[in-house]
């Protein structure tokens, strides 16, 4: 596996972009923070089928963002959730959140670090679930250290889910997505200069600067396998959750698909690997 390329300063920039970007999200329709006080579950209906029931088990959240992913599995019955990001106002928002829906450290805690470091900054030595993604692995250069990590926190017979934005997608045409014009095996970083957020692109922002790596599902299982964790399914979605590109139409399930004339392609992928053990 080749090493990816890119600026010196990607993790400074990449963390005062989504510094800045916390407080617009959290205020947000696109995330309903109200909504989501009263209830509302921000978890996929594919992740909860996929990952099965969490009841009294202990799960952690990498690259959580402020942590309505993290919540909604403590929702769902887990017994303690763990968020970890590297975003310290992310992380503030996270804590918030929790102790305004109740939840005392001992059920929900949040911690603010790299996610290569995160072996020595959760506060457990293991966890049942490893949960990530959600356009979270395109802003990591080195996915074998990740892998590592990841694994390394996994109780034995414990297992890792991820749920990805398919890297076939960044190497088609950013308007109709049906010409392929980027190399998908680059190992170049992806610097972008992008004024406002996915959740408002018109919003008004300062830290524009942002670096991201694409990652082929081939490089994704091989570092999985590296770690020491075994491979137990590998799905592929023909739906997305952003309008990625301009054919893509929006569905009752609220998920994006390409018009029926045209053929499937892959828009997601998940994965569950296991820790062997018990």
């Amino acid at each position: 596996m080749r090493a990816h390329t890119g600026p010196d300063d990607w993790r400074e920039a990449n963390r005062l972009m989504w510094d800045e970007r916390v407080a617009i999200h959290t205020t947000s329709d696109y995330y309903d923070q109200d909504g989501f006080r009263r209830g509302k579950d921000a978890i996929r209906d594919f992740e909860t089928a996929e990952v099965g029931d969490v009841t009294g088990r202990t799960l952690l959240h990498l690259q959580c963002h402020f942590g309505q992913d993290t919540l909604s599995w403590l929702h769902r019955g887990a017994s303690r959730v763990v968020g970890l990001d590297f975003s310290e106002p992310a992380v503030e928002a996270a804590r918030d959140l929790a102790a305004e829906l109740g939840y005392g450290p001992d059920r929900a805690s949040f911690v603010a670090a790299d996610v290569y470091d995160a072996a020595e900054a959760v506060p457990d030595t293991s966890y049942d679930v490893v949960y990530t993604g959600i356009g979270a692995l395109n802003w990591l250069p080195d996915l074998v250290r990740w892998a590592e990590a990841a694994a390394s926190l996994i109780t034995p017979g414990g297992f890792l889910y991820l749920a990805e934005f398919h890297p076939l997608c960044d190497a088609l045409d950013d308007e109709t997505g049906s010409r392929v014009t980027h190399d998908y095996f680059s190992r170049e970083a992806w610097v972008e200069e992008t004024p406002g957020t996915y959740t408002d692109f018109a919003a008004p922002t300062v830290n524009n600067r942002s670096v991201e790596w694409q990652h082929p599902i081939s490089d994704v299982i091989t570092a999985l396998a590296g770690a020491g964790l075994r491979i137990d399914f590998l799905h592929e979605h023909d739906m997305t959750m952003f309008r990625r590109f301009t054919a893509l139409r929006r569905h009752d399930d609220g998920y994006y698909r390409l018009p029926e004339d045209r053929p499937r392609i892959p828009l997601m992928y998940s994965l569950k690997a296991t820790r062997p053990g018990r």
